[in-house]
């Protein structure tokens, strides 16, 4: 469990750092999306590995890491909309972003920490194109709880949703690193 641990706050750091340079050179320009833009970015970038992972050509040189780094950041910014709601203009500056950026990774974190405990690191044994289905299995999930107006009857909300996503995309990294 310490390893995943490392491993998990590894690559978290690794996408916390790209997240800030990006807030160097856009600042809070994605405050303005709303959550159904960010869950279609997602979605662009979950299509383009499993893409990547069922063609022999890849046309684009971006591999799986850098597009699973993208859902992390994407899906940490999707829990901070959640949070604070869009917004019509950027309206935190650098260090709210990245107290924020925080806040969501680490409940996340705590999160994996609960399903790991409970999954016994089933994770581990999976394959990346599983994780890879099950991102996009979720977001299918949260365009339909959007579609029923955030109402669910048992299931999980779409935090819950992003959450998850969050923690798919590092275990897929993690393996990446590994292999």
């Amino acid at each position: 469990m310490q390893n995943t641990l490392n491993h998990y706050d590894n690559i978290i750091t690794d996408c916390k750092s790209l997240f800030k340079k990006k807030l160097v050179d856009y600042g809070s320009a994605w405050r303005i999306l709303r959550l159904p833009s960010l869950t279609d970015q997602i979605f662009i970038k979950a299509q383009r590995i499993r893409s990547i992972q069922l063609n022999e050509i890849q046309k684009v040189d971006e591999g799986q890491a850098d597009e699973f780094i993208g859902i992390v950041n994407y899906s940490i910014m999707a829990l901070i909309q959640i949070e604070k709601g869009h917004s019509e203009v950027p309206d935190l500056d650098n260090d709210e972003c990245i107290e924020l950026y925080d806040k969501m990774s680490e409940n996340t974190r705590s999160l994996m920490l609960n399903k790991n405990h409970d999954y016994g690191e089933a994770w581990r044994e999976m394959r990346i194109s599983s994780l890879t289905d099950l991102i996009l299995q979720k977001l299918l999930r949260i365009k339909q709880i959007d579609k029923n107006k955030g109402n669910t009857l048992v299931s999980e909300g779409i935090d819950a949703n992003f959450a998850d996503i969050v923690n798919y995309a590092v275990f897929a990294l993690i393996h990446l690193q590994n292999d």
